[in-house]
Parts: structure tokens; sequence; C-alpha cells
């Protein structure tokens, strides 16, 4: 546990961004999928799951199954509807479930924002689901353009979403950090009165254009 914690907080401190570049990956979601309050941020291991278009059965059963600290992911086959709110809000809470991210979408917005509840979705709408079939309850699929799997650790803020694969956690990580130094020692050399154009070594451009 202690050494997933690390792993969540150099996550969280990296940021989506850096850690895409950084883990050569397809790990990055659909950009469209943003998050529903500003600020909202999350770093957590996945727990995927399927439901059918309209349907939100699946959810309810997640949120009963999913491990404590895990954020779930969502597939509904990008079909927007309102699948969450407050309700399950408040059930996923107390089941310990940290977040969700989801291709459909959520309804209850100003109270998911009030509870800083970190909901990440494809859209809005007031629009209600039944509860009649399950495709899937844990088990790894496509994300919206990423392979997500039980364990994987999502990491998700105002930039976006990523998915990265729990094999891969460890070297991904070191390569961000890794990143991020290089770009903090770029930004002080711009500081100092340097251009990107000379410290990315993009002279030659300048007469060509």
């Amino acid at each position: 546990m202690a050494a997933l914690d690390d792993s969540v907080q150099r996550a969280l401190a990296l940021g989506t961004s850096t850690l895409y570049e950084a883990s050569g990956l397809p790990c990055a979601v659909d950009p469209a999928i943003r998050a529903v309050w500003s600020g909202a941020a999350i770093a957590a291991p996945a727990y995927p799951l399927q439901c059918s278009p309209g349907d939100n059965l699946a959810i309810h059963l997640a949120v009963e199954r999913a491990p404590r600290g895990s954020v779930l992911v969502v597939g509904t086959s990008d079909f927007v509807a309102g699948y969450w709110g407050e309700v399950l809000t408040v059930a996923a809470e107390a089941a310990g479930i940290v977040g969700l991210v989801i291709d459909g979408g959520v309804r209850d917005v100003a109270a998911l924002a009030r509870r800083r509840f970190p909901v990440f979705t494809r859209g809005v709408s007031v629009r209600g689901t039944v509860k009649a079939s399950v495709v899937s309850v844990g088990k790894p699929f496509l994300f919206a353009g990423a392979p997500v799997a039980a364990g994987d650790l999502v990491v998700a803020d105002d930039d976006g979403v990523i998915v990265l694969p729990a094999a891969e956690l460890c070297r991904v990580l070191s390569a961000g950090e890794a990143r991020a130094a290089k770009e903090s020692d770029f930004m002080k050399h711009l500081a100092d009165g340097a251009t990107t154009v000379e410290l990315l070594c993009l002279a030659a451009w300048r007469e060509k254009v």
C-alpha cells in the first residue's frame, strides 16, 4: 500500500501531460472526456466495466465489487445519458471508490462539484438510464482509445485522462520525473534570456521562413 501511495503522489505531481509524453504508450483517453469541475484530479487504480448503452446496471454492481481506493472506468459505447449522479456518488464514497471516468454522461453536476468527487465524462445529460443488462464488470477493454485493466493507474486532471499499465508504472514515473527535471532546467534558461529556437536547435529554420 505504501508503494501505491508513493506512486499516486508522484503521478499527481507530474500530471497527465508529462506522464503521457514520457510514457511512449497509447495511454491517452479521448480528449472529449473532461473534468466535471475545474481542478478535479485523481490518480488511482482502475476498476473497469462496460455498460449497455443507456443502462447503468453494471455501475451498481461495480460500486459493490470494486476494491476500496479504485476509480471506476466506465465504457458505454459513447452513449451520453445520466448514468451517474449524486445518489451513486454517495454510494461510491461509502464504498471507498475515489473517482469516476466515463465515456457516456453524468448528471447532478452541481452536487458532484460540491462534494469534490472527481468525475471525468464525455457529457452531461438529464436523461436517465434503465437497469436491465450488463456487458462486463472488472474485465479489460479498450476505453476511449486506451486499453484498461483492473489495477492499471488512471491519472486524470484538467489536461485530460491517461491509463498507465501496471507493468509499466515504475518506468513511466521515472521517465516522467526525468522529463520534468529537464523541462525545469529548460525554463530556467528561458528566464535567463535564451529562446526556444536556440534551446530546441531550430536556428536553421530562421533563414528558411
